[in-house]
Formats: C-alpha cells, sequence, structure tokens
C-alpha cells in the first residue's frame, strides 16, 4: 500500500486529522460500520460521552484486529455525537491520543446528529486499509 496525505491548509495541522488521503495499491480495504459503546452482551452504555468514546474505541480496535487489519491503516474516520460541544470539552483527551498511539493520518467527518440508538451518545465510523 501507498499513502499519501493531501493537507493544503496552515490550519489543518491543528485538526487531527488530513483533508484528504489517497490509496494506491492496497491489499485489502475494511468497511467498518459505526462503533458505539455497546458491550459484549449487546447492552448500550448509560455512561457520560466520555466513558462512551473509551468504550467505542476499544470495541473498534477489537474489530479491526479480529479482521486482520491494523489501526494505523485508518484512513477515514467520521465522529458522530449527540453534543459536538460535549465532545470537544470531555473527549478531546481520550480521542487525541488514541490518534497518535496508532499514528492515524485520517480523512475525518465530525457531525452532530439528533440521536443515536438507545442512550448513546458517540459513534466512530472507519475504513482500514493494508
Amino acid at each position: 500500500m501507498q499513502k499519501t496525505t493531501f493537507d493544503p491548509w496552515a490550519w489543518g495541522k491543528n485538526t487531527n486529522s488530513v483533508q484528504a488521503v489517497e490509496i494506491k495499491q492496497p491489499e485489502g480495504t475494511l468497511y467498518c460500520s459505526g462503533q458505539v459503546a455497546i458491550d459484549a452482551n449487546g447492552v448500550p452504555s448509560a455512561a457520560n460521552m466520555r466513558t462512551q468514546l473509551i468504550q467505542t474505541i476499544e470495541n473498534l480496535e477489537h474489530l479491526i484486529l479480529e479482521s486482520g487489519y491494523k489501526c494505523s491503516g485508518i484512513v477515514r474516520l467520521n465522529v458522530y455525537t449527540t453534543a459536538t460541544q460535549d465532545f470537544f470539552n470531555t473527549c478531546m483527551d481520550v480521542y487525541v491520543p488514541f490518534i497518535q498511539k496508532h499514528g492515524i493520518q485520517q480523512a475525518t467527518t465530525l457531525l452532530e446528529v439528533k440521536g443515536l440508538f438507545a442512550t448513546l451518545t458517540i459513534e466512530l465510523e472507519a475504513t482500514v486499509v493494508k
């Protein structure tokens, strides 16, 4: 796989993402459904957004590894939240280290949505290549 990122504006370096990712000659592409804070028994979390994000990241990492991919191969990571301001105020100390831990340089979209399933407040949707 050949990976090239594009971020033509100086402000982009402060966004924990890049504006575009080009992949040439991938061995495979994994399209992950949105991952949320649901435990192994299918029970959704009622915890605060920060705690839900921790479990959501663990679920995403588990899915990617079980599928034979690596989190460093994430090229697109969409974030859906019921409260964007809450995400910025309470979750960046979890989200940014996750990105840095795996050396991820991803295209991303952050959307505030009216609601998610049950009591969920955050969802991550990834595209991964190898």
